[in-house]
């Protein structure tokens, strides 16, 4: 079992598109999700992902025509203004907020210092997930970056974050740990990535069946970047979603589950 919503942990993750509709369906008929809209005008279209009847992750349109169609990865926080401090401080820079939502919580978007997007929660009502680590939600969080050290030393002063490199193919891999148990990792982008493709947070959902999902997303009117492939944990494949949002799918083995 990972760890989740507690202090530098993941909390939630959510996709930011250009079509609130379209997405719906969409990962409706891939993972089983039904979407609900938070019943405000205030809210802006924001909504949420239900597996059964627990929060998987969280839906919204894009604010503005720049914004890219993305998944957004957050992790919590005991204060965002003071976690804002430390993120400036230590290279990184603020994309939004801190600002409150209601009742809910209080949020901020940062980029650390290679311009690798993410969020920070700080809970009030809403906890963050409901569900995770389970099939069909959210069971890893990836940092891929040209700079895993600088990543390293970012990361480990902000959130307290501890994880080793070990050689990964022609790469190199870091799992994050927090508390002793690891919820994400690293990836360092060797030559084998475009160089037009920006340092960016990979979101990770646990499937049963990783093929049968990839031909799903072909199905549904999504791609598929990188076909299911053996990795240590299990088996994986890389997606996009008609919009553009870039997603992974996992197939663990029994030792990894």
């Amino acid at each position: 079992m990972k760890i989740y919503n507690r202090p530098s942990a993941p909390a939630w993750a959510d996709l930011s598109t250009t079509d609130v509709a379209a997405a719906k369906s969409f990962y409706g008929g891939l993972f089983g999700w039904q979407g609900a809209d938070v019943p405000m005008e205030e809210a802006g279209g924001y909504g949420m992902f239900l597996l059964g009847d627990e929060y998987v992750g969280g839906y919204g349109p894009c604010m503005a025509p720049e914004q890219p169609v993305a998944w957004l990865a957050y992790y919590q926080v005991d204060s965002a203004d003071a976690t804002a401090a430390a993120v400036t401080g230590n290279g990184g820079s603020i994309v939004a907020g801190p600002m409150d939502v209601f009742d809910s919580g209080r949020l901020a978007v940062f980029a650390d210092p290679e311009g690798a997007v993410f969020g920070v929660w700080q809970p009030k009502e809403h906890k963050g997930f409901g569900v995770a680590d389970k099939p069909y939600s959210m069971c890893w969080f990836e940092l891929l970056t040209r700079n895993p050290d600088q990543a390293r030393t970012f990361y480990s002063t902000v959130f307290g974050w501890s994880g080793d490199s070990e050689p990964y193919g022609s790469s190199e891999y870091t799992e994050w740990e927090l508390e002793g148990k690891s919820f994400g990792g690293m990836m360092r982008m060797n030559e084998d990535f475009p160089p037009e493709v920006p340092p960016h947070w990979m979101v990770y959902v646990e499937v049963e069946d990783c093929d049968a999902t990839a031909a799903k997303a072909r199905e549904l009117g999504g791609e598929v970047h990188v076909p299911p492939t053996p990795i240590p944990p299990g088996r994986f494949a890389l997606l996009r979603d008609p919009q553009g949002g870039v997603f992974s799918v996992v197939q663990l083995d029994e030792a990894h589950r």
